[in-house]
């Protein structure tokens, strides 16, 4: 099963959106101190998350969410579950 996640730090007031297959491990890692964009706060939090059958389909829902380009569309996706 592969996922895809919304991930959200009130330290940077910032959302984070990705795709994987290990869903808990993933988020540990984004919660590490690393180079990459969430290694910058220690604080991510899982708001949504989406079952999907194939990596592909999660990536597809992954790229889709991200080119929206709008946080109130990201809430509202969050809030409607």
């Amino acid at each position: 099963m592969f996922f895809t996640y919304i991930l959200y730090s009130p330290t940077l007031d910032k959302y984070y959106i990705g795709s994987t297959a290990g869903l808990d491990e993933r988020i540990k890692k984004h919660n590490t101190n690393h180079k990459g964009f969430t290694g910058r706060a220690g604080d991510w939090g899982l708001k949504w998350k989406e079952e999907n059958a194939s990596k592909s389909g999660a990536n597809i829902r992954e790229r889709q969410i991200k080119s929206w380009k709008s946080r109130k569309m990201i809430e509202k996706l969050i809030i409607e579950g």
